[in-house]
């Protein structure tokens, strides 16, 4: 088989595609998240409103149809998403491009609000490696396609991996240097301070500066009213735990773990940790719960049975879903298209968890 095209391939296919009032698919910066994988095509067609979004279901064939005739490609992923309008900037705050934001100062006293959200929920786990961002980027955006109103905040301030996840690659706009506007990608508000770094760069900070960053992200953001603002915490139960749960009213936490011995230790202190600190746990995900062999049809519980599950239940804890080992899942993290914005088989656990923390909270 052929190669795959380049990107630069597919955006020039992608041009040819006309939208209605004037212009192209690129020229009117419509597409998101573009991913090239071994033949295997997946990008997204992002609008401002559900309205733009249906209407559009034609252009979306059209560039489905042409990526598909390309050389070299066998498959194409084409989602369609409306993000709806993004937060206002304040009254009287002009244009800006970067923020020019003094990120990681010293935390201030006192508890915190973060206007016009109505709850926040914390994504947590004992270890890392268990796939804490992975659940809390799909869930976020499986919330959206409910009809929830969502933000995300990737507060793993030393291994920040949401700008990559959820596609994200513009840096957030700062009117007057003090308030960030979040991009959006897929309905969902996002805001991390790894899209005001470079990729590779390394953060070396005191937990002082860990405190204050996330107070900058939590508190400096124009979300708009937001009926739940997600916060992918990063693993272990240290300072930045301390700060979510001691200085914001966090409505509960989730805590994602595989079935392994190990990561079920680790996930028994980070629920021993938001017990301490008075925060409601939600439930227990199962992440890597079993791996079908593509090939044989073959299950296999690699990390083990049933581990998480039994934990929930010794708790008196919804267990709010077990997530299968998928090639999907680890494709579409690395190509900025979360598997939740689309209709694929992958997608379903996080949009039937959607579903339940909906039921659970409203």
């Amino acid at each position: 088989m052929a190669a795959s095209p380049s990107r630069d391939a597919i955006l020039a296919t992608l041009a040819r595609i006309a939208v209605p009032g004037g212009g192209d698919l690129v020229s009117r910066d419509l597409v998101r998240a573009l991913g090239v994988d071994a033949g295997s095509v997946r990008f997204v067609i992002e609008t401002d409103s559900a309205d733009t979004a249906r209407a559009l279901e034609p252009v979306r064939a059209a560039a489905e149809a042409a990526v598909a005739a390309m050389e070299g490609v066998s498959k194409v992923s084409v989602a369609l998403t409306a993000h709806g309008p993004a937060a206002k900037a304040p009254a009287g705050a002009g244009k800006g491009a970067a923020p020019s934001l003094s990120i990681g100062r010293h935390p201030t006293a006192g508890p915190n609000e973060v206007p016009g959200v109505k709850r926040i929920i914390a994504v947590g786990s004992g270890k890392g490696g268990v796939g804490k961002s992975t659940v809390s980027a799909n869930l976020a955006v499986a919330l959206a396609r409910e009809g929830w109103r969502v933000g995300l905040v990737d507060a793993d301030i030393y291994g920040p991996s949401q700008p990559r996840m959820m596609g994200v690659t513009k840096k957030p706009a700062s009117p007057d240097g003090k308030t960030i506007i979040p991009p959006v990608a897929f309905g969902v508000r996002v805001i991390s301070i790894g899209m005001m770094l470079p990729e590779e760069q390394a953060l070396i900070w005191r937990g002082p500066m860990l405190m204050g960053a996330l107070q900058q992200l939590m508190t400096q953001v124009a979300w708009g009213d937001l009926d739940a603002l997600v916060i992918d915490m990063p693993p272990g139960t240290g300072d930045v735990q301390m700060t979510l749960c001691q200085k914001f009213p966090v409505t509960g936490a989730i805590i994602v773990s595989t079935p392994q011995d190990v990561a079920l230790l680790d996930a028994r202190r980070a629920l021993n940790a938001f017990e301490t600190l008075k925060t409601p746990v939600l439930g227990l995900i199962e992440n890597m719960s079993t791996f079908v062999c593509p090939n044989c049809g073959h299950e296999e519980h690699i990390f083990g049975d049933g581990g998480v599950a039994r934990e929930a239940e010794k708790h008196g804890l919804p267990m709010l879903g077990s997530l299968p080992l998928l090639l999907e899942v680890r494709l579409s993290g690395d190509g900025g298209q979360p598997v939740a914005a689309g209709d694929s088989p992958a997608g379903e656990p996080y949009r039937r968890m959607a579903r339940s923390l909906i039921a659970q909270l409203v």
